[in-house]
């Protein structure tokens, strides 16, 4: 029986920023659960570790006290890619016991259950991303899963993750709703709404499960007249504005605060929609906020594949819907309109009239077609603040990955022409 479970980095992380520079791959959320609790309710109970780029490195281990992270102590270990969406199915595929194998998907890395020499070798890589290279020796198997390659698939899957996770997170319950409700709230198909305890949903609420389920997380608060279609939840601590409009397949994570009309979006946590405006088929990271009228497109006016800026290069989605793209603390002005597709960095302020470019940079500060850089410690210090107006302190750990992700991008930011 192999000892130890790891969820690991590969080489293909990149294609997944701006997502994932503040975090592991594995740390994305799509549906209720993060890719990590989702691979580890694959196997209960198995020693779990973790394994991150070496920049992230201080803030996991921060992140996961008493959880070994870029360190392996077992005989023994099944590696995770942190990009694998797993079905029930999964660890029938990829079982714990057996043989050093590789398991593939294509060209992609899925797992490997590793041992002896094999595994020390793999101990020297533990602060790198993992590769074909790094498996070399073991035998290959052939699985079929699901896996996130680029950020439209989380939006794509988030549908079908919310009913599985609902299901996996309800199973068992004698009742699901726990929390406060007031006289005038319309519930459709109340077996597929859970409200946890402390949670508050106020009168005039219409939620709408008859086409998937809806999750209300404790302590969240639904004001009046708002109305969620399911497949929905909505985070813990999170409130939901007043006639607020949570259309289908829509996450909204912990301590965010969300108005106007959402569509088929993911907002990760702890961010600000709080007005009228669009946000549909988007990805939204933690401590972003989207000023009043904000609005994304998704779907291009000759209803072709949408094309998105990825690591440097264009890529075509192959889908007609993809939405706004915004990594951790960037912001949006009131009025601020982006286009089909549109990526937006760490740390950006946009603004202005008119649409901004399809990509802006990390650090980046200004609207329309002229931008200039961030500075490091304004950015920083408004961070802070942002972060402080929920109660949160910023640690040592985060500040240095803040810092780093300044001097990553720095490449990004000289490509598109703009002044330090």
């Amino acid at each position: 029986m192999t000892e130890s479970l790891c969820i690991f980095e590969g080489v293909h992380y990149e294609r997944l920023l701006p997502l994932v520079y503040m975090r592991p791959t594995w740390d994305l959320r799509c549906g209720i659960l993060t890719i990590r609790e989702k691979i580890q309710r694959c196997y209960p109970g198995v020693p779990l570790q973790l394994h991150c780029r070496g920049y992230l490195t201080d803030l996991i281990r921060e992140q996961n006290p008493g959880v070994p992270v870029n360190t392996i102590n077992a005989k023994s270990c099944l590696f995770i890619d942190g990009r694998v969406l797993p079905d029930a199915q999964f660890a029938a595929q990829v079982p714990l016991q057996g043989d050093d194998t590789l398991y593939v998907d294509g060209e992609s890395i899925i797992a490997a259950r590793v041992s002896g020499r094999n595994l020390e070798r793999f101990k020297s890589r533990l602060t790198d991303v993992y590769d074909f290279p790094d498996f070399e020796g073991l035998v290959r198997k052939e699985v079929r899963v699901t896996m996130i390659r680029y950020p439209w698939d989380l939006v794509g899957n988030n549908g079908a993750q919310l009913r599985t996770d609902f299901s996996a997170l309800t199973a068992g319950m004698s009742e699901k709703i726990t929390g406060t409700m007031y006289e005038g709230v319309h519930l459709l198909n109340r077996e597929a709404i859970c409200i946890e305890a402390g949670a508050t949903v106020k009168p005039g609420v219409v939620l709408d499960a008859e086409e998937g389920p809806i999750y209300i997380g404790k302590n969240a608060k639904i004001f009046p007249n708002a109305t969620i279609e399911g497949p929905a939840c909505i985070g813990e601590g999170s409130v939901i504005k007043i006639g607020a409009k949570i259309y289908e397949d829509t996450s909204i994570g912990p301590v965010c605060k969300v108005g106007g009309e959402v569509e088929a979006s993911i907002i990760h946590g702890y961010s600000s929609k709080q007005h009228d405006g669009f946000l549909g088929h988007a990805y939204l990271c933690k401590w972003v906020n989207l000023g009043a009228d904000t609005n994304n497109s998704d779907l291009k006016n000759n209803y072709s594949s949408v094309r998105v800026h990825i690591n440097g290069e264009e890529v075509d989605s192959g889908s007609t819907f993809v939405g706004l793209t915004m990594g951790d603390h960037s912001k949006s002005a009131i009025n601020t309109m982006f286009n089909t597709g549109t990526v937006v960095g760490v740390s950006s302020n946009v603004f202005g009239a008119g649409f901004p470019p399809k990509y802006v940079p990390s650090f980046a500060w200004g609207g329309g077609e002229t931008f200039t850089t961030y500075d490091m410690n304004r950015s920083l210090e408004v961070a802070r603040r942002v972060m402080g107006r929920r109660k949160v302190v910023m640690s040592a750990a985060e500040e240095s990955v803040f810092r780093k992700v300044f001097e990553l991008t720095h490449e990004e930011r000289r490509k598109a022409g703009m002044p330090k």
